[in-house]
């Protein structure tokens, strides 16, 4: 197995994104459904949010018994957000999670620095690695949410249709029209 590979696990197709001795890093491959990231338009964290708590429990629970064995629990360090200085929050400890934006500017080729130095980027990153965070709804290329938070405490970072890196974000609720892509991201253990 090597990074990038695509593996099922449960009903959805994932793509590995880190691989360590005993575990992997997956992501879904396509955006499985489209969720907001909280119940209201409110400031919330990824600690606090609806949408942490639906990942952790309905949709969990849609894998058997067998896979949720293989399934890891991991401490997700929440940053404030880099170019905004929004708070992140506490630590989460998660079954399935999203990415944060430093994950995403990691994993999907290497736009850290970008991350790291705002300079003439006012909202986002737009860099060569665009190609590698794109991601299909229903087969048309469409917004992904993060977990970190954006440019205030309403709002969530994301991927834009396009694979830049929207260090602003989007709102947790409410607009715009739709939630945002939902990718879940779990470390799996290797059997």
């Amino acid at each position: 197995m090597m990074k990038n590979d695509l593996i099922t696990f449960g009903t959805y197709s994932w793509l590995v994104l880190d691989i360590k001795k005993d575990r992997i890093l997956i992501i879904t491959e396509d955006i499985i459904a489209l969720r907001w990231y909280h119940s209201d338009f409110t400031d919330t964290t990824w600690a606090d949010c609806a949408l942490r708590k639906y990942l952790n429990t309905e949709f969990y629970n849609t894998f058997s018994q067998d896979e949720k064995a293989r399934i890891i629990a991991v401490e997700n360090h929440n940053p404030d957000n880099a170019w905004f200085k929004t708070k992140g929050g506490k630590n989460t400890t998660d079954n399935i999670f999203l990415l944060s934006l430093e994950e995403a500017c990691e994993y999907f080729g290497d736009s850290k620095e970008n991350l790291n130095i705002k300079s003439k980027q006012k909202w986002l990153i737009a860099d060569e690695n665009d190609q590698n965070r794109r991601a299909k709804y229903e087969n048309e290329f469409h917004w992904w949410r993060l977990r970190s938070p954006g440019y205030y405490g309403k709002t969530s970072a994301s991927i834009n249709a396009k694979g830049n890196v929207y260090v602003r974000g989007n709102g947790v609720y409410g607009r715009p029209k739709d939630g945002g892509g939902l990718r879940p991201a779990l470390w799996l253990k290797l059997s």
